[in-house]
């Protein structure tokens, strides 16, 4: 099928034109200070003119709408939307519960921009499930039963839910921000490969947790709890917008090793990585005495694989992505 072309009335050309969209950067001046939006418009290729498409004016609102918010640090919509999902609650028992008027929430999600300190409230309980807590217990008074229960029990499963340490949570935070589409298979091999990169350069762990020698590879059995609902399919909940924020946590080292997993294996689908970790010392130490199907819960522990990743490094030099991408073809065939 041919692909439809973009046609309208150019009020220059005074006739039907094929339009051009681009984007076009303008300033307003937003509380007294002035911001600069880029813009989409539609431009007539003959006269060069802007012209007024139908439907262009409302995308131009969007735009400036993010572009603001973004720039100031505010809530969107979007997050408004996964505060009410992750918590079951409704826009008025969301705003008494927040400390807010009862139809605060409403106005926000119909367009109204919130202010900072609100703004940063509602960020708070979205990535926070103590403080959404804390919010809660302090406005009880305010919020019917059946609201408070709902809202209070979801924030004690999220909790539960998110009991790993909190350089784990960072690390898969920082994977989340740099990688558009992550399963739990690949999440899994990511966060065990960046365990033994950091502790091959810097000595010690990121973080504290050892995984298991599980059938298809090391496992930390709580990350797996976590996301084992997604099964092979990318990871996406608003539950997880508690990792919002997250990854900034890393230090410069934390991040250095994160990167260079990320650059190199992070380029691999689940199965290829699980590959590579069956060819290594650890994985298949942990799984000595088990027949390739059966159940493990063996450890790999962290000396383990810093002493692997160690050798690994004299060899290929894995403080380069260069030399991290040698050990993978060579793991690899090894495989084949």
């Amino acid at each position: 099928m041919a692909e439809k072309r973009r046609m309208d009335f150019c009020v220059e050309c005074r006739k039907d034109t094929e339009y051009i969209l681009q984007r076009k950067t303008i300033t307003k001046t937003i509380r007294d200070k002035d911001y600069q939006f880029a813009i989409t418009t539609a431009v007539c290729p003959e006269c060069g003119e802007e012209m007024g498409i139908p439907g262009l004016t409302d995308q131009n609102i969007r735009e400036v709408d993010e572009q603001y918010r973004a720039a100031e640090g505010l809530v969107t919509v979007d997050d408004i939307e996964k505060l009410m999902k992750i918590y079951k609650i409704g826009k008025a028992p969301l705003a008494l519960a927040l400390g807010f008027g009862e139809v605060t929430v409403s106005r926000y999600l119909s367009g109204q921009v919130p202010s900072k300190e609100y703004s940063d409230i509602m960020r708070a309980a979205l990535t926070s499930p103590a403080y959404m807590k804390k919010l809660l217990n302090e406005n009880r008074e305010k919020i019917a039963d059946t609201a408070y229960h709902k809202a209070m029990n979801a924030a004690a499963g999220l909790e539960e839910l998110f009991a790993v340490s909190d350089n784990m949570l960072h690390v898969i935070a920082y994977i989340f921000e740099k990688l558009e589409e992550v399963t739990p298979l690949m999440l899994q091999k990511l966060i065990y490969f960046i365990q033994g990169v950091y502790s091959a350069l810097y000595g010690r762990p990121i973080f504290e947790e050892d995984c298991r020698a599980w059938v298809h590879g090391p496992v930390y059995p709580k990350v797996y709890d976590l996301f084992r609902d997604f099964k092979y399919n990318p990871i996406d909940d608003p539950r997880f917008a508690v990792f919002e924020g997250a990854a900034g946590q890393l230090t410069a080292d934390e991040k250095r090793a994160a990167d260079l997993v990320i650059n190199t294996f992070g380029f691999y689908g689940g199965r290829a990585l699980e590959r590579i970790t069956h060819n290594e010392a650890p994985w298949q130490n942990a799984r000595s005495g088990y027949d390739d199907k059966i159940p493990s819960n063996a450890a790999l522990t962290k000396d383990s694989i810093r002493e692997y990743y160690m050798a690994v490094d004299k060899t290929y030099g894995i403080g380069s992505e260069q030399g991290i991408r040698r050990y993978i073809q060579d793991m690899l065939r090894n495989w084949a």
